[in-house]
């Protein structure tokens, strides 16, 4: 699907996909503070009728390129973005253990949040 647009809604902690004016796909994510800032997806959704189409596999790319712009790190929880990026190393640098760690404690301490 070419006509699709990604839209960081940081507040929201959402990377969007938007196609035909509406939702298709979006990452949950949060930005971790410590140890050091870092961008934690959590959850990748592609709404049914879309799925197949590389929607998932653009928002992991835009959400790594982000993170490249900003200099912080990914540390995914999600397990797609998790599989997508071992699958891109080029694109997107491993995980820093301890960055996983913390963003595992950082959920578990705020269960409510995804």
């Amino acid at each position: 699907m070419s006509d699709i647009d990604i839209r960081d809604d940081r507040a929201a902690g959402r990377l969007e996909a938007l196609g035909g004016g509406e939702v298709v796909g979006h990452i949950e994510y949060f930005v971790l503070e410590s140890p050091r800032t870092a961008l934690v997806p959590v959850h990748t959704i592609v709404e049914p009728a879309h799925e197949g189409k590389g929607i998932a596999s653009s928002l992991a790319r835009e959400l790594y390129a982000i993170a490249h712009r900003e200099g912080v790190p990914v540390a995914p929880l999600c397990p797609y973005v998790v599989k997508w990026a071992a699958k891109h190393p080029d694109e997107a640098p491993a995980a820093d253990p301890e960055l996983r760690t913390a963003a595992k404690e950082w959920l578990a301490a705020h269960p409510g949040r995804f």
